[in-house]
């Protein structure tokens, strides 16, 4: 979970747990498939001399130093990318070695927006952008999944917070 259960206060509860949409990994993912073609051909069509195992081998290592840095990084990257959405704040944490995060409260939260083209509309993702009323202002957040969801919600929250009530989230459809 982003968020531990120790920092949410008496009252908060935790609306949206989430990571970014799965479409930010597509770059990497289509990066170790070429990896492994160009080895994968590189070892097959090697022509035969003495030092062909060793030099299978250097391929491979080589291979799979090149697929650890642009496919593992860019995953553990994603996948300790947080957004987690409380009845009170709306949280970011992001960092495989040094971790950052943001909270915004949802008080101080002016506005809320989201955008999206066609080929994320397909695919179920887009760009959130969330107003504060705080020292840095806004943040975008692109590669949202369901971000039309979340961007309900999140509005939903904001006026229930200023009417002073908060009912839970909504049914599942």
């Amino acid at each position: 979970m982003g968020l531990p259960e120790n920092s949410l206060t008496a009252d908060e509860k935790i609306v949206l747990d989430f990571h970014p949409h799965w479409t930010t990994l597509l770059k990497s993912i289509l990066e170790l498939i070429l990896v492994v073609a160009v080895a994968g051909a590189a070892i097959f069509f090697l022509p035969h001399f003495g030092l062909q195992t060793q030099v299978r081998l250097g391929i491979a290592g080589v291979a799979l130093l090149v697929a650890l840095f642009f496919c593992l990084v860019p995953f553990l990257r994603w996948f300790t990318t947080r957004y987690v959405l409380t009845t009170h704040r709306f949280t970011l944490r992001e960092g495989v070695l040094n971790r950052s995060g943001r909270d915004i409260p949802l008080a101080r939260v002016n506005d809320v927006s989201f955008s999206h083209n066609l080929i994320q509309r397909m695919l179920g993702s887009g760009t959130l952008v969330v107003e504060s009323g705080g020292e840095r202002g806004q943040i975008v957040l692109k590669n949202i999944p369901q971000v039309e969801r979340v961007q309900a919600e999140l509005y939903r929250l904001i006026e229930d917070l200023a009417d002073g009530h908060y009912d839970g989230p909504p049914a599942k459809d």
